[in-house]
């Protein structure tokens, strides 16, 4: 959609201030650890764009609360699994041989976002070490949830997602459905026999890029939209229109007790 035409869909301009007070009627608090899944575009003209919703996010919650985005890196990862796009199979030594290692502080998202690129670079941000599953976290918990994240169980009981759960946090979903919603990948690990695959990631080890290859679960977010949908039938979330996008503002720990019984 053209920037004019989300003008003219609008009301009145998106501000820092507006999203301030949406945030607040939605039920963002002072002092919550929240996990953001967003995107930009889905509120309409925003003015500052991405770093206008960043500052709201951080008045509201305020330096007592916690901000999480996931800044994942899906293309570091085994050329020989991509979908989007594929590459020839005679590239797939030379992806493997080349791919620069993940750097917390370099390294790029892909496909995550204007509102988490803006994120992942903000002062006092800091990000994990996952070279493809990493989050980013500003805040009065950031050091804790980013602290340890294994390489094998990228969404699992050690991850940030896990420490999210531990603290009694939110999923905040601005413009986006739940399969977008990351922190289902945590209650997915609570499947009994699940399938294990290899993958692969370039990496820091000793000092040395490496291209690392780990066992993971395989995630599946194909029925996440259906989970999320008998979710808020049987809790209260809350919802609320800001700009021209439909957010909602759910506890975290409630979504994944029950989507831990759902996908058994």
């Amino acid at each position: 959609m053209s920037e004019s035409k989300t003008i003219e869909l609008l009301k009145a301009p998106n501000t820092s201030s507006s999203l301030v007070r949406d945030f607040k009627q939605l039920g963002l608090e002072e002092g919550m650890v929240v996990i953001v899944h967003s995107s930009l575009s889905s509120l309409g003209w925003v003015c500052g764009g991405p770093v206008a919703v960043i500052e709201a996010l951080m008045e509201v919650v305020g330096e007592d609360g916690t901000i999480v985005m996931p800044t994942q890196t899906g293309d570091n990862s085994d050329p020989s699994v991509w979908q989007n796009p594929p590459v020839p199979e005679e590239w797939w030594p030379i992806i493997r041989n080349e791919m620069p290692a993940f750097d917390p502080d370099v390294t790029p998202t892909r496909g995550m976002g204007k509102i988490v690129e803006t994120f992942r670079t903000y002062p006092h941000v800091k990000r994990s070490i996952h070279p493809a599953y990493s989050f980013a976290a500003w805040g009065k918990y950031a050091d804790y949830i980013i602290s340890e994240q294994p390489l094998e169980a990228g969404f699992g009981p050690e991850s940030p997602l896990a420490k999210i759960y531990k603290l009694g946090g939110h999923v905040l979903l601005i413009g986006v459905s739940h399969d977008s919603n990351t922190s289902l990948h945590f209650a997915e690990h609570s499947i009994e026999n699940r399938k294990l695959v290899t993958k692969g990631a370039a990496l820091i080890e000793n000092n040395e890029r490496v291209w690392k290859s780990f066992e993971e679960i395989e995630y599946d977010a194909d029925v996440f939209e259906e989970l999320g949908t008998d979710f808020e039938k049987e809790y209260p979330i809350k919802t609320l229109k800001i700009g021209n996008a439909n957010c909602k503002l759910m506890s975290q720990r409630e979504l994944i007790d029950f989507a831990r019984k759902w996908l058994n």
